[in-house]
């Protein structure tokens, strides 16, 4: 783990003007004061398209990131908003919908998947499933106002005999106008390249955690593992959809380690899931949980943590995914301020339980958010 010098509270000016009236005064450091100075206005850096640089910004250090989460809550939401606004519409929300295209057995030890064979969990494995069914289920969520489709399958990787079906899952489900995304496990190059060819936008390969608390997550894989697969998605030019799971018993300066694994990556994910750990009987992080001797993380402690995450990476889409189903209104309200503008729509992600339609459009309705593809 990580000592507590990582949240130390740099005294450094900050780009971003805060409020006047302040109850601490803790600043970043001048790296990344240079960041939230061109996130908010686009100014400097190396210019994508619209004027936008999604490049990490030089020299980031754990501590600048430390000094986010320190900021009194209103201030720091009230930077994270204008990050937000200055990239986003801050009232469109993007509607994504997840199908599990292939469930449990999968060969990896992730401490906190009720699909892992190394677990007992009472869920069944299932084979690949059939391609006429993916692409009902692909017009079914468009159908409910869903822009992508996610396909997600427990694997370690895809074998070669599952390519060809795969492939031509995502041509199909590309046809009807949906953004195509799939999580297969770990990719080679030349499955990479297959699958960029065949018309998927997105991969998604997250990386659960930071380094530093990785070995209490999984031992089947390596960090190295999962950078090496964003790196051959990458390549075949394919955009990143990569986050994680917070709430497994990781500290803050954890939670840390996490988003700077992510913000400095060599470009910044299009897309950033954050999911909050449904606690799953059978597995090793569930059963800590439901006995109490893990404590959940808190409703404002992850609102920060999606705050410091669209402070970082100004232009990704940061997805609220698993774990929305217990939270309030008012939660997911603050995360929406905070800077998520993604959610999984419809009652079930791959084997854990979402909140519903009817929930999304009850809550969209009191807040005044739409679906990004409405009116588009």
């Amino acid at each position: 783990m990580m000592t507590d010098t990582l949240i130390s509270k740099p005294s450094m000016p900050s780009a971003v003007e805060a409020p006047v009236e302040r109850s601490r005064d803790v600043e970043p450091s001048t790296a990344l004061g240079r960041s939230l100075d061109f996130a908010q206005d686009g100014r400097g850096g190396e210019a994508r398209e619209g004027g936008v640089s999604d490049a990490p910004p030089a020299a980031l250090a754990h501590a600048d990131i430390a000094a986010l989460f320190d900021l009194p809550f209103m201030d720091l939401l009230y930077r994270a908003q204008q990050v937000h606004r200055a990239h986003h519409d801050a009232n469109r929300v993007q509607l994504s919908t997840l199908l599990s295209i292939k469930t449990g057995g999968c060969a990896e030890n992730c401490g906190y998947c009720s699909q892992s064979a190394s677990f007992e969990t009472g869920l069944k494995a299932s084979k690949l499933m059939d391609h006429d069914a993916v692409v009902a289920s692909a017009r079914a969520a468009k159908a409910a106002g869903s822009e992508r489709f996610c396909m997600g399958a427990a694997w370690r990787s895809p074998k070669e005999r599952d390519m060809p079906a795969l492939t031509a899952m995502v041509a199909e489900v590309k046809a009807l106008g949906l953004e195509t995304c799939m999580t297969l496990g770990m990719l080679d190059r030349s499955q990479a390249e297959r699958l960029a060819g065949a018309g998927l936008d997105y991969y998604n390969h997250n990386l659960d955690s930071g380094p530093e608390f990785y070995g209490e997550v999984v031992t089947t894989r390596t960090y190295g593992d999962r950078l090496d697969t964003l790196e051959n998605v990458r390549a075949s030019g394919m955009a990143v959809c990569c986050g994680g799971i917070l709430g497994m018993g990781e500290s803050r300066a954890d939670r840390v380690d996490f988003l700077h694994a992510l913000a400095t990556l060599p470009k910044h994910p299009e897309s950033v899931p954050l999911n909050a750990l449904v606690p799953i009987a059978g597995t090793p992080i569930g059963d800590r949980m439901i006995a109490g001797g893990e404590a959940r993380i808190d409703d404002i402690e992850f609102v920060r943590t999606v705050a410091v995450a669209r402070i970082l990476m100004p232009t990704s889409s940061v997805r609220l995914s698993a774990g929305r189903e217990s939270m309030s209104q008012a939660c997911q309200a603050l995360c929406f301020l905070a800077g998520a503008n993604s959610i999984f729509t419809g009652d079930r992600l791959l084997t854990t339980e979402n909140a519903g339609g009817d929930a999304d459009g009850a809550l969209f309705a009191a807040l005044g958010l739409m679906p990004m593809s409405a009116g588009a």
